[in-house]
């Protein structure tokens, strides 16, 4: 026998699918068994034989991707490469950036089979465009993701977008002068949308270029459950092919009858969504909509009668077997699940056919969807976006078709007539009212965003569950199994953690901001870095926070450095109860509490004493960093900040007794001016831990102090190495867990490229 199409479209999922959870990666000698294993498996005949083969095959050839190109970003960053490259990123009117997307074609004269991207900065600044080819010598390393609970995975989304690296231009030589008609299109484009108010989000819809987006937009359409509307992918793709279909189908009514065949609509239609694709950049989700879209065509074409889940299910096929790494995209699973929810849904809960014609079975049937892709893909939002908008429904009634109906096609007709400037401004002045109309009610739907936990996430996967107990009645054929996998869940959303208490330090980088939790309330120790544009409060902590379900009751700052306070106003906004302290007068907060030598509290049974400095300061430097000793009657914790030798030698000379402590934070990130072994030997740490970034200007840690450390027989562990470090107190004994290597191991989480610190 041999297997069906859905038998060898489930074969190569299935055997993809690992790709996404694999701690490691296999080496050659498993990779060799499998294949070896498969051969065996084929030649014996039996069709579960030959299914088993087939995943085996698919999982081999994802792992031969990843690894191919782990082993590119080791070599690559090893030593400043030759590379010929094109230029990917459009240049874009009052974008001013130093940093340009470059598609590597050639490695010290070697060509590259499948291009992969590096992000590179011109230090010198460059007059650039899309398309054009340059030689550039190139310092190159691999991208390195912040790491927590609740944060983005940088890491994952570089791998899966074939982005691994970033680098620095030491020498660049132009080849090809040339622009991309792509960028000659858009700057055309810029010039004719320069008086409409929504000029940015026109060249997002029609180019894929939304770097001039602001962030309020986002927040925006993130809130109303319609940021999917301003990333082009399957929706676009769909619409602009129907409506190339129907401006085919018009011209049919023109010519004479002998010469109409449905086929031209057809390929008119598919014509206009690859150009879609093409003039989107064609990056990854559009790329993988026009496989979607090719394939149904041929489909069609061929006369292949099939359900929609069978072409759900050979399009996943397809797009995986072509590029494995998608199985690490979210954008990707949030297209497929949609697809395959609506299926799900028009079949388990379909509509009366009476509702199949008037105006008013109209909108009751996109109700209908709405409510359907709400509902099902609540688990998936929550688990990739921590929240869910309660707006969603509304919001998307209203948006959708107006996009879909109007907006696109009017920046589809203002492209077709760009060379007619006066045709083409009507068509943009009818997209850009119609996108002014999109947004007006949406402003008032924007308080609708929840903010979920974790612990969510397991009961929205139980509505799924239900769902299915409800559609295929396991609650009658299966009752007691039914009864304990409901018990399973109650119990699992409802555990308790076992440890104490815990403390985390959050992986933001150079800086630090550390939590001390118990009972679902914490402690915030300093609040990381601010810049222009954001901080690492909005970035790291307040996400880490709202997935942990956790509520601040104080922020302690150590110091008056930006990289340790830069995060407290976002903090306060959230946390308004929150009372602060710090060895300074803090600006904008009236009551501060102290934080100087003496000073001692308890809090959730934990004990907490200040050992320095002295006094209160005006302006507090590293040496009057706020040190804070934590214990639970049987361990505890020195927090330390910035802390330099001097103010160390001052702690010995006149506390030493109080200094010893099962943990300590690494005063001032592992700087040299720190850590002094006097110190250590007073302190007597079982393990050591700083916050620091993997590519410092500090170059810190110091591999001296490293040494020292390891010297005295203590444990260190950093977040460059680990991303974040989590320490968990338990009545006899403690744990740490770094999230690279216990929390979430993934063969893609490791630090790309050479090894060491700071290289």
């Amino acid at each position: 026998m041999i297997l069906s199409t859905d038998q060898a479209a489930v074969a190569v999922v299935v055997g993809l699918l690992p790709l996404a959870f694999l701690p490691q990666l296999p080496g050659m000698t498993l990779i060799s068994m499998s294949l070896i294993l498969g051969a065996v498996l084929w030649l014996s005949g039996n069709i579960y034989c030959q299914w088993l083969t087939l995943a085996l095959v698919s999982f081999v050839w994802g792992c031969w991707q990843g690894d191919k190109l782990l082993e590119q970003i080791a070599l690559w960053t090893q030593k400043e490469q030759q590379v010929i490259g094109i230029i990917k990123s459009a240049h874009l009117t009052g974008v001013e950036t130093n940093k340009v997307l470059i598609s590597i074609q050639q490695v010290n004269g070697k060509r590259i089979l499948a291009p992969i991207a590096v992000m590179a900065e011109w230090k010198n600044g460059l007059d650039y465009c899309a398309g054009q080819q340059w030689k550039l010598r190139l310092k190159m390393r691999g991208v390195h993701s912040l790491l927590n609970e609740g944060g983005f995975d940088r890491q994952r989304w570089a791998m899966a977008n074939r982005r691994p690296l970033q680098g620095r231009v030491i020498k660049a030589q132009l080849l090809d002068a040339s622009c991309s008609f792509r960028q000659q299109v858009i700057r055309g484009v810029e010039q004719q949308l320069e008086p409409y108010e929504q000029r940015n989000t026109l060249l997002a819809l029609a180019f894929g270029e939304r770097r001039q987006l602001e962030t309020k937009l986002w927040v925006l359409l993130r809130d109303t459950g319609t940021a999917h509307l301003m990333a082009i992918s399957g929706l676009h793709i769909a619409m602009a092919a129907f409506f190339g279909g129907g401006l085919a189908r018009c011209i049919q009514f023109f010519l004479p009858v002998s010469w109409v065949r449905p086929l031209f609509p057809w390929l008119i239609g598919w014509f206009v969504a690859m150009l879609y694709v093409w003039l989107a950049g064609a990056n990854p989700p559009t790329v993988r909509a026009a496989i979607a879209l090719t394939l149904w065509l041929l489909l069609r074409l061929m006369g292949m009668s099939c359900s929609a889940g069978q072409v759900w299910l050979w399009t996943l096929a397809l797009i995986l077997l072509c590029d494995p790494l998608a199985v690490l995209s979210d954008s990707f699973w949030l297209s497929c699940l949609a697809v395959f929810s609506l299926i799900c849904w028009f079949y388990w809960v379909p509509l009366s056919p009476r509702f199949n014609t008037n105006w008013y079975g109209l909108v009751i049937r996109w109700f209908h969807l709405q409510l359907g892709m709400m509902l099902l893909l609540i688990p998936l939002q929550i688990s990739l976006f921590h929240g869910i908008s309660l707006y969603s429904i509304p919001a998307n009634l209203w948006a959708v078709p107006l996009v879909s109906l109007i907006t696109v096609p009017c920046v589809l007709l203002a492209l077709i007539f760009m060379l007619l400037p006066a045709i083409a401004s009507a068509f943009w002045f009818l997209a850009d009212m119609s996108l002014t109309a999109v947004f007006l009610p949406l402003n008032y739907l924007s308080a609708g965003w929840l903010y979920t936990g974790s612990a969510s996430v397991a009961l929205g996967y139980g509505g799924w569950l239900a769902m299915l107990i409800w559609r295929f009645q396991w609650w009658r054929n299966y009752p007691i199994g039914v009864m304990v996998l409901c018990i399973n869940l109650a119990l699992f959303t409802q555990r308790r953690d076992e440890y104490r208490w815990r403390v985390d330090m959050l992986d933001i980088g150079h800086g630090l901001a550390m939590v001390i939790e118990r009972g679902g309330k914490a402690i915030i120790f300093d609040t990381g870095n601010r810049w222009a544009t954001g901080s690492m409060a909005s970035m790291v902590i307040l996400p880490y926070l709202r997935w942990r379900g956790i509520t601040i009751e104080q922020i302690i700052l150590s110091h008056d450095h930006q990289d340790h306070t830069g995060g407290l106003s976002e903090l306060q906004s959230v946390y308004p109860q929150a009372t602060v302290r710090a060895p300074f007068p803090v600006k904008g907060v009236a009551n501060v509490l102290s934080c100087k030598q003496g000073d001692t509290w308890q809090w959730q049974g934990l004990n907490f004493e200040v050992l320095w400095p002295g006094r209160q300061v005006v302006n507090a430097q590293n040496d009057d960093s706020c040190v804070i000793r934590i214990d639970d009657g049987k361990y505890s914790l020195l927090l330390t900040g910035d802390l330099e030798m001097k103010a160390e030698r001052q702690l010995i000379t006149q506390l030493r007794t109080k200094l010893a402590s099962t943990l300590l934070q690494v005063p001032h990130h592992g700087s040299n001016t720190s850590s002094t072994a006097p110190f250590l030997r007073a302190v007597k740490p079982q393990l050591a831990m700083t916050s620091v970034a993997r590519y410092s200007q500090w170059h810190l840690p110091a591999k001296k102090v490293i040494r020292r450390y390891q010297k005295n027989s203590i444990i260190w562990r950093d977040t460059s190495a680990s991303g974040q470090l989590s320490v968990y107190f338990y009545d006899d004994s403690w744990q740490i867990n770094g999230y690279r290597e216990q929390l979430m191991p993934r063969w893609y989480h490791p630090s790309f490229g050479v090894g060491g610190h700071n290289e």
